[in-house]
């Protein structure tokens, strides 16, 4: 398992074409139709003929939940296995890469779409920094990986305990007493925080000069009702100014701020993981050499 927001998609490429393996996405943008740009999804050509899982099959509009991204990434590896290649899983969410290598269940939870919408009425004329502080009363281990900016994860933690009585960490505990079917290795690249903030400011910029703007505004004509993922990190501050609540210049420097705090938390959550090998992303041969070893 390789993750990281910057690096991987080369890196992965080569291991599978060393390892005949083929690639299961972990990326909760990824997953979507047309969010294209603003997601980093690989292109045809930057796949290089390997064959990838959990991408582009969601509409932006749908919900989509971990319970089930574990479901299909569970049969992916399967589907892989069969054909006797290697299944290797890579992207930077956690709540999905935590899902398989603990086997994390997730109760099929029936959602209150009324809840859901008296929710986001209050996120409109209280603030999400109210629920914040709602959903950190309730559950205080889920919220301390979570930006007080991430209105739709937030919401799921008061969505869990409105529904079900118990918080998704207390849920989460439960769950992780199942046995873990397969044997993973875990790898995460990592480089300079001066350098991965600078790449993270380039890569913003270019997915501005790319049209970013333009696939926000396509998707909001598109669909008439308000997209769930429009929610999502460089979707929601292009909304923003697309709608006349900020310049373009805000949304951009906005925009790099949020991911550069995305970064660390990443960082932070899967040192957590005692799993994890780290990996110089500046050592491309080694890192090689590394993962190949580790795996043969």
């Amino acid at each position: 398992m390789v993750q990281r927001l910057l690096g991987k998609t080369a890196l992965s490429i080569e291991i599978a074409k060393q390892i005949d393996g083929e690639i299961i996405s972990a990326d909760s943008m990824q997953i979507y139709k047309e969010m294209n740009i603003g997601s980093a999804k690989p292109t045809t050509e930057e796949m290089q003929g390997i064959k990838h899982y959990l991408l582009d099959f969601v509409s932006p509009k749908e919900r989509y939940s971990v319970a089930d991204y574990k479901k299909q990434a569970t049969k992916a590896i399967e589907e892989i296995l069969k054909k006797g290649k290697t299944p290797i899983i890579v992207g930077g969410t956690g709540l999905y890469i935590d899902a398989l290598i603990y086997n994390i269940d997730y109760p099929e939870i029936e959602f209150d779409e009324t809840y859901r919408k008296q929710l986001e009425k209050r996120v409109e004329k209280e603030g999400l920094s109210l629920l914040y502080e709602e959903a950190t009363k309730i559950d205080e281990e889920a919220m301390k990986r979570i930006s007080p900016n991430d209105q739709k994860r937030i919401l799921r933690v008061l969505e869990v305990y409105h529904q079900t009585g118990k918080t998704k960490t207390q849920q989460e505990l439960m769950s992780r007493q199942k046995e873990v079917p397969y044997d993973y290795h875990v790898y995460a690249l990592t480089m300079p925080r001066e350098q991965l903030y600078d790449r993270i400011n380039k890569r913003v910029d270019i997915m501005i000069e790319q049209g970013l703007v333009e696939e926000v505004r396509k998707i909001l004509e598109t669909y008439q009702e308000y997209p769930t993922a429009m929610q999502a990190l460089g979707y929601k501050e292009i909304k923003e100014y697309i709608e006349g609540n900020a310049s373009k210049e805000q949304a951009i420097e906005t925009i790099k701020q949020e991911t550069r705090r995305y970064a660390k938390r990443q960082l932070t959550w899967f040192r957590k993981n005692k799993q994890t090998k780290w990996l110089d992303a500046n050592e491309k041969e080694e890192n090689m050499k590394i993962i190949l070893e580790g795996i043969n």
